[in-house]
């Protein structure tokens, strides 16, 4: 065989293999995303570049603060980024005051850094599915989460994956803060 030929099929199946891991990783480890808008404001900015986990949800399910991405409407290429706050079973309810409730009693949290002005669909207590979850932007009276009826509760099956590491900008380079 000649010398060029091999060294060209060598690396037709390096790239070949490449690609495939790419592809794999993609798939099923993890994922880049962007942050557009300001609703995670003070935790994510607009801009911000994320690796998505979505591996850990495939042995476990989201756990409360965590920081979770979903399809936007359904479109799977554009994604909502927001805080997961009640979890499947609960019941959740917002006072005219912007105090959440769980099941009744006060969440405690440091997410929200100012009283929310609108409790949207959740002024009524809303009862979380088997498989659902009631999500909060962190800027929560610029956000469009589970307050509105458009974006509402989250299935478990759309949840794509959690917001894991930002690696850009690189003077903002860290983990996500879930606790």
């Amino acid at each position: 065989m000649n010398k060029y030929l091999k060294e060209a099929l060598e690396m037709s199946l390096y790239i070949l293999i490449a690609l495939v891991a790419s592809l794999l990783i993609v798939t099923f480890i993890g994922q880049r995303t962007v942050v557009s808008g300001s609703s995670m404001n003070d935790t994510l900015f607009d801009g911000d570049n994320l690796v998505v986990d979505k591996i850990t949800y495939r042995f476990r399910d989201p756990e409360r603060f965590e920081v979770i991405v979903f399809p936007f409407h359904g479109n799977r290429k554009d994604h909502y980024i927001k805080r997961v706050i009640g979890l499947p079973g609960e019941t959740v309810r917002i006072d005219e005051d912007g105090s959440i409730y769980i099941d009744g009693m006060i969440l405690e949290e440091n997410y929200g850094k100012e009283i929310m002005l609108s409790p949207g669909r959740a002024k009524e207590a809303i009862i979380l599915g088997p498989d659902e979850y009631f999500v909060l932007g962190d800027n929560r009276n610029d956000s469009s989460d589970s307050r509105d009826f458009m974006v509402g509760n989250i299935k478990r099956d759309e949840i794509i994956g959690r917001a894991w590491l930002r690696v850009f900008p690189f003077d903002s380079m860290g983990f996500v803060k879930h606790d």
